[in-house]
């Protein structure tokens, strides 16, 4: 069965629609990317599915028991604060160490158990934010924009990371994201959300549908070539995320 589905979903903030009638299904397995300009409701979407937004129209169904786990787009923690990776990711609930360590491998950053939070560069924060949401095993992950303010080289690494999570638990991944040059290829399938849903499907079909292109001009279909270049021109020379999440 479908892990989550959406259907005829519409969401209000006073006299202000920001979603209005917007189906979507997540499948086991798959990476769906969602799109959009800002304040087209992409936030709301997701926040719609976690429950921490009611619908004013339509329903969101989750499969019986759905753990999901969710990447935020921006945490602050006080610099002055003395907490390490490990102290941080039991914050929730309390995991056995074997359990952080093994989330932080899957999320590529191995060696920062013992790193304090303050001494993480941006893109090894978000791993670690990555890490923690990893740590129950979740059957979705939802990441909200989770490579804002890292750079180009950075956020390619990070996506890969996600390709490589899905690849070895199978989860589910949703994400919202503006890098188009990134996350195109690394989709299954994308939605283009503008309020309602303007186009989705795969990444190639999206990014010559006319509804994408209206908003996000022509010239990021040449950003899927260009992504797979740097992809491919990474693997040939065997470099690994984890410098670039340095």
């Amino acid at each position: 069965m479908s892990l989550i589905h959406v259907d005829g979903l519409s969401v209000r903030y006073g006299s202000n629609t920001v979603l209005h009638h917007v189906n979507l299904t997540i499948e086991p397995g798959e990476i769906v990317t969602i799109v959009g300009p800002n304040g087209s409701g992409k936030t709301s979407l997701l926040r719609a599915i976690i429950g921490a937004t009611a619908p004013s129209a339509g329903t969101v169904t989750r499969k019986p028991g759905l753990k999901i786990g969710y990447v935020p787009q921006k945490l602050h923690i006080d610099p002055t604060l003395p907490i390490t990776v490990e102290r941080f990711m039991r914050l929730t609930h309390p995991v056995p160490r074997q359990d952080c360590a093994a989330a932080l491998e899957a999320a590529g950053v191995p060696d920062l158990l013992k790193r304090q939070m303050s001494q993480l560069s941006g893109g090894q924060f978000q791993r670690v934010l990555l890490a923690q949401a990893l740590i129950n095993r979740p059957e979705v992950l939802l990441l909200d924009e989770a490579t804002q303010g890292l750079d180009q080289p950075g956020s390619a690494a990070f996506y890969r990371q996600i390709e490589t999570v899905r690849r070895d638990t199978g989860c589910a991944i949703l994400m919202i994201s503006h890098e188009l040059h990134v996350v195109m290829s690394a989709s299954d399938r994308v939605v283009c959300l503008n309020g309602h849903v303007c186009c989705e499907g795969s990444p190639a079909v999206v990014a010559s549908a006319p509804e994408y292109r209206a908003l996000f001009g022509t010239g990021t279909g040449g950003a899927l070539a260009l992504y797979r270049h740097d992809h491919d021109h990474d693997h040939d020379h065997g470099s690994h995320s984890q410098d670039a999440a340095e």
